[in-house]
């Protein structure tokens, strides 16, 4: 069977539930369905989740939000209307509304958008509507319950054939409503795909797949057919906007595939995400390349050199007691260098350095800012011994200063530092290079 969520673009308005429905009736495998809320009609619309925290928002400041829900309102309205549900639709918002009044929280405002698609959508489907509340589980402190929530939708699974499930949120042990970040649709279609140990959790959106690069930098870069879960998650680090980050280890997990599919052209294949690598023999050595700026490189020094391994130990402790994130660079027994987020090093370094002098090691702190950090990944640039040194050419030619370069001791990446203002042509170029 097959687990096929839907995103916000997906099911827009009635033309885009039209087309879901008839994706979802092209299979009979596809029996679980997850939704997200009414995206964007046109450029200058508005998602109904923003409108929903507007809601809110306005509430709690003390000022009349009504003219805002009613925008809510007649969006599903005109959807119910327009594919002549039989459901009545009025009731549950009139009941949204009355709580909102009361004060609701943002969490449970913010969920009512795929709560009130996936009641459209299953009446419009004739499937039966699971409401996330019930099957999707959170602790008192708002962190998902994996197991709990995978072992009760298991068993919800097991008497339900054909479901919608709202993505997005879940509740409490004393059942208030609670979200994930957004686009938490993502996560829940994948946290459904695994409890129906599905065959393949697809993932429809408004694009045809992962491109190698982004499109904005590099002219017309080609398209991803296979790309494995690290890769991906390589790239998410440097910034790719591709899935959200919870939404793969749930199906990376259990071994279950994601195709990345294109709701307005369902007969394209999409980009196909795997646990196993695959042999590349069409176009690159690589899956793709991506780019995100605002790193610091931080080089801490021990002054006085030995081969105690408790400097480098400190280091790395002092970074987690910050919660300080970091691509880890080569370093030595007496040097540690750190790629670290700007914003977060801003608010920490103090701290930083008193968690290291705890340590008692004398030591020299350098710092570099505004570092931009490339990532190609792909298990083929390891295994290839030229590829460090076509980066430095291609970069030299183009008089483009590296400040830093890690090929990853995992086998699957090769990080480039490069001054900010420089990224878009470094990406630019290596592309160019290998593609």
């Amino acid at each position: 069977m097959i687990v096929a969520k839907f995103g916000g673009s997906s099911l827009a308005n009635a033309a885009q539930f039209q087309k879901v429905r008839d994706i979802i009736l092209a299979d009979d495998r596809r029996t679980i369905i997850v939704p997200s809320a009414p995206g964007k009609r046109f450029d200058e619309d508005e998602k109904v989740t923003d409108l929903l925290y507007r809601c809110y928002h306005e509430q709690i400041s003390g000022q009349c939000f009504q003219s805002t829900f009613d925008k809510i309102r007649q969006r599903y309205l005109d959807i119910a209307f327009e594919l002549k549900l039989s459901l009545n639709i009025e009731a549950s918002l009139d009941e949204i509304n009355e709580k909102m009044a009361f004060g609701a929280s943002a969490d449970y405002c913010a969920s009512r958008g795929e709560f009130l698609n996936g009641l459209l959508l299953a009446n419009y489907l004739k499937f039966e509507f699971l409401d996330a509340a019930e099957v999707i589980f959170f602790d008192e402190k708002g962190t998902f319950d994996a197991e709990k929530t995978n072992f009760e939708l298991q068993k919800k699974m097991e008497t339900h054939k054909n479901v919608v499930v709202p993505g997005f949120y879940g509740s409490t042990p004393d059942g208030n409503i609670c979200v994930f970040s957004r686009g938490g649709s993502d996560v829940t279609g994948a946290i459904a795909a695994r409890a129906a140990q599905a065959e393949i959790y697809e993932n429809w959106t408004d694009v045809s797949g992962f491109l190698m690069a982004d499109p904005r930098i590099v002219c017309n870069p080609k398209p991803i057919k296979h790309i494995t879960y690290h890769e991906m998650h390589e790239l998410c680090c440097a910034g790719a906007t591709v899935l959200h980050e919870d939404s793969v280890f749930p199906v990376s997990r259990a071994g279950i595939p994601t195709n990345i599919r294109n709701t307005n052209l369902p007969e394209h294949p999409g980009t196909m995400i795997t646990c196993n690598a695959v042999q590349r023999e069409d176009y690159a050595i690589f899956a793709g390349i991506a780019g995100k700026k605002g790193f610091s490189l931080l080089v801490v020094e021990k002054e006085q050199a030995s081969r105690d391994k408790t400097f480098v130990k400190g280091v790395l402790q002092a970074a987690q007691n910050c919660d300080l994130s970091f691509q880890y660079l080569p370093s030595g027994i007496n040097c540690v260098c750190l790629m670290v987020d700007a914003q977060r090093f801003d608010s920490v370094q103090d701290k930083f350095k008193e968690e290291i002098e705890k340590w008692n090691i004398s030591y020299s702190l350098t710092t570099q800012h505004g570092i931009a950090g490339i990532v190609l990944a792909g298990y083929g640039i390891v295994h290839n011994r030229e590829t460090v040194n076509r980066i430095f050419q291609v970069l030299q030619r183009q008089s483009i200063g590296v400040v830093m370069i890690n090929q990853g001791s995992g086998e699957l990446s090769t990080w480039v530092g490069v001054v900010e203002d420089e990224m878009a042509d470094a990406i630019r170029v290596i592309y160019e290079e290998f593609v």
